[in-house]
């Protein structure tokens, strides 16, 4: 009588060999069936890759060699002319440019009595947004009580600082957006992004804050400025007029083209003073409109004619 065990014989030594390699056949069997399921899966993700590189490739060829559509209503000098109506800034309208149009340059008053202020800024420019938080608020009083005139051209020298975002773009697109739909909205909406000015060489706003500071400045049919600054819609007409300013010839003015922002004109003179005193500015714009009136005043006075001595 035994006790424990089994009663079954042990197998053989070749019994042993034969079954361990049956089962390394299996596992090998089992693992050529993973081998040839990850291939698959591979080739599979490959394939998705490709197709997926190839639609950006094609959407961004798309983009680029679709043609250039009209520029932003009201902006036919390539800037928004703003002037102050009852204390009220109000945008004068002027129809699209289309892409091959050259920009109408403004016909400014050269009575003397009004300051014709032009400014050529990028929204990414430090300097820009310091001459804008010394200056904007006497600007805003001096455009409301019919003083001076003010025309903005946004432009975008700047779209290479921004860590691959091209927010200096992007930005000046917005402001063209916001001409193009809300144009009584412009003053507010250019002083509200350079209040939230990102700093040179950050990824700056996003399309969406962009959006977001539409709404604060109070912008009408918002619904479409949103849908124009996420369509990048006057990308090519910001480029375009970027280009102009640089290559110039600036209308109206005593420069060739722009050279840096802020570039800002009054009455054809180019500004060269401090960026951060107020009191400096404003005495430039006396002295230009007061020079702009004896100007005139020179040549509406005919020079008197000497009478003959008898």
């Amino acid at each position: 009588m035994s006790i424990g065990g089994s009663n079954q014989p042990r197998p053989t030594r070749n019994e042993r060999r034969d079954a361990a390699r049956e089962k390394a056949r299996i596992l090998r069997e089992e693992q050529k069936k993973r081998d040839r399921r990850k291939k698959l899966l591979i080739q599979g993700g490959v394939v998705v890759a490709v197709i997926a590189v190839a639609a950006l490739i094609v959407g961004i060829v798309i983009q680029n060699t679709q043609p250039a559509g009209p520029g932003p209503r009201n902006m036919a000098s390539d800037g928004i002319v703003l002037s102050g109506v009852d204390g009220t800034i109000t945008a004068a309208e002027t129809k699209a440019l289309q892409p091959d149009d050259d920009p109408i340059p403004t016909v400014q008053d050269d009575s003397g009595d009004v300051a014709n202020i032009v400014m050529y800024v990028d929204y990414l420019c430090p300097f820009c947004g310091q001459f804008e938080t010394t200056n904007g608020e006497n600007i805003r009083t001096l455009v409301e009580s019919g003083a001076a005139t003010l025309e903005v051209h946004p432009i975008a020298i700047l779209t290479n600082r921004s860590a691959g975002t091209q927010y200096s773009l992007r930005a000046a697109n917005a402001a063209a957006c916001v001409a193009d739909n809300s144009p009584n909205s412009f003053f507010d909406f250019n002083q509200i992004l350079f209040a939230n000015q990102p700093e040179e060489g950050s990824t700056g706003l996003t399309d969406d804050e962009l959006k977001s500071l539409a709404g604060q400045a109070g912008v009408s049919n918002l619904s479409e400025v949103e849908r124009c600054i996420g369509s990048k819609q006057f990308k090519a007409w910001v480029q375009a007029s970027t280009a102009r300013a640089l290559g110039g010839p600036i209308p109206n003015s005593d420069i060739p083209n722009v050279q840096g922002t802020p570039t800002v004109l009054v009455n054809g003179k180019s500004y060269g003073g401090s960026l951060e005193d107020p009191e400096e500015f404003q005495a430039f714009v006396t002295q230009a409109a007061s020079e702009s009136s004896l100007d005139t005043d020179a040549e509406a006075t005919p020079t008197p004619t000497p009478t003959p001595t008898p």
